[in-house]
Order: structure tokens, then sequence, then C-alpha cells
């Protein structure tokens, strides 16, 4: 029986939060996207007449069809050229979802989304049901399909993995330019100094360029390691803007919470730099410049008036 548009419209108003699920799980839009119309497919060809409280059958559905993709996407991590960092959200961005609670900001953090690829993926899914969505761990049983009591030791033992890894400070979109402008003027001042005092002494700088944009394998570490990588990557160069496709504008801006400088070429954006900033300094920058992660940003940057940039890079 072909569905309603009633019907049809039960499922559309359930697809923000869906989407949020789905991204928070997988770390990727465009597979958010896809489990997310999986869903709706199955959704379509349920006999829905039978299905009691909606919200609990969709949310079950796209957990399990994300539970799978975590599994087969942990091999193809194996696989993957150089590090391997999640799909950066621009501020604003629906997919980004709930953000009233401190736990739920810092559930989709670029930091916190990268602790979670330690996880396996029923811890993963118990985190995200409970600390971002507020699921009851009687819900999130039946989702999984496990007792409660299960349910309540994942989530221990996941919130202990999460925050082992965890130093991020909560800071307000004012104050985050303020750093991002702080950040960029030692970085394009010629000398280190100015970065390593901005820097934790354990610094960290990742790029994932997933073999199609030349990203370090190894992560740099260390203030003074840090500081000369990126004194080096804002110094001018043709052949940085031959691989960029012309001079980037550089703005400073807000990605999946975080304080973030985003480096533009034509309306195309070609680098999103996430700044984790904590009480003793910026502990680590994770620069995204796969194109393939950075298409729904593009996407949304066209959509948002983002003014004049800071200043043309290269």
């Amino acid at each position: 029986m072909p569905l309603t548009a009633h019907d049809v419209d039960r499922f559309e108003a359930s697809r923000p939060r869906l989407e949020a699920i789905a991204y928070r799980l997988l770390g990727s839009a465009g597979e958010a996207e896809d489990a997310v119309q999986e869903t709706f497919l199955r959704w379509q060809a349920a006999d829905v007449d039978r299905i009691e409280v909606l919200e609990a059958w969709l949310t079950k559905v796209l957990t399990n069809l994300c539970l799978n993709q975590l599994t087969s996407a942990r091999a193809r991590r194996e696989t993957y050229v150089g590090q391997w960092l999640p799909e950066p959200l621009l501020a604003g961005d629906p997919m980004l979802g709930p953000a009233e609670t401190a736990e739920q900001r810092e559930s989709v953090s670029y930091a916190v989304l990268t602790l979670m690829e330690r996880l396996s993926p029923n811890e993963r899914a118990v985190y995200v049901l409970r600390e971002a969505f507020d699921y009851p761990h009687r819900q999130i049983a039946e989702i999984l399909d496990i007792t409660e009591a299960a349910s309540q030791q994942i989530f221990h033992r996941a919130k202990k993995h999460v925050a082992e890894g965890k130093t991020r400070t909560e800071i307000g979109e004012a104050a985050a330019r303020r750093i991002v402008e702080e950040f960029l003027a030692a970085a394009t001042s010629g000398q280190t100094g100015p970065l390593v005092r901005l820097l934790t002494e354990d610094a960290v700088s990742i790029g994932d360029g997933g073999g199609k944009i030349p990203a370090r394998a190894k992560a740099f570490e260390g203030a003074v390691a840090v500081a000369k990588f990126l004194r080096g990557l804002f110094k001018p160069g043709k052949a940085k803007r031959a691989m960029a496709g012309g001079s980037p504008g550089v703005y400073a801006w807000t990605a999946n919470g975080d304080p973030a400088v985003v480096a533009v070429v034509d309306g195309r954006i070609v680098g999103v730099m996430c700044l984790e900033v904590t009480a003793k300094g910026i502990a680590a920058f994770r620069n995204q410049v796969n194109p393939d992660k950075l298409e729904r940003a593009t996407a949304h940057w066209a959509a948002t008036d983002h003014g004049e940039p800071l200043f043309n890079a290269f």
C-alpha cells in the first residue's frame, strides 16, 4: 500500500532529527543523508498502520543501518590514504541538530566526533542517543536489542573513553572569531614565537586530504613543530595557489561549534581548519582539505551571508 501524503509529511517532520543522529554516528553528511533516505524506503515498504510509535520505529531502523555502515567503514578506513577526519559542518547547518545543552553541543564538536572513532559501533550508538538526544536507557535497549543494564554499562564505558581525550573549552561565537583572528595574525606574522605562545605544549595538527590533496600522513606534535608547520602553511607560494586553484579568501568562522578557519576560492571551500581551544591554549588543529568532504560546506556557504574575507592567502 503506497504512502499517503500524510505519511510522507510525518516522515519529513522526523528527517532533521534523523539526519542529526546519523551524522553523529557516521561523521559524514553524505553517508548520513543516504542512511536517512534508506530509512524512508524502509518506511515506504512497511505496514505503517501497524507501527505504533513512529519516532521509535524510525530511530531503530536508522540506528541499525548506521551500525552496519560503521562496521564496513572501519574496514574502509584501514585503507584510507592518510589521516581520516569527519566531514565539517558550518554554523547554521541543520544537520548539527539540537544545541540547547552543553552535552548536545559537545557531541557534535569536531574534537568529540574524532574521539568517537575510538568507540565500538554499539558504544557510539549508545553515547549519541543518550548524550545528544537524551533517549532513556530503556528505549536505547529496545533500539539496539540489548538489556537496559547493558545500555547503562556501555554508556558509562563510552563516556569514559571520550572523556579521557577531551580537553575542549566551550566558547561563544564572538570569542571564537577573536581566537581565529588572533591565530591568523600570528600564523601570517612570519615568526614562530607568536604562534607558540598561543599553543599548548602538546598541541597537534592533523590533516585529511583523502589522497586527493597532499596532507601529511602523520600528525605534527608539540608546540614548536606545529607552529613551524602553520607558519609554512600560510607562507605565500605559487605551488599552493596552483593546488588550491587560486588565492583563497580566508574567513574566521565556526564549524561544529568550534572556532574555524575557512578558505574559499571562487565560492568553493578548499579547506576548513577547526581549532580545539582549551584553558591552556589551542590544543589541536584539524584540517579538512579532502574535496569530497567539503561539498556540503560549500553548498551551505553559498547560501550564507559571509561578508568579505579577512585576507587572501598564498
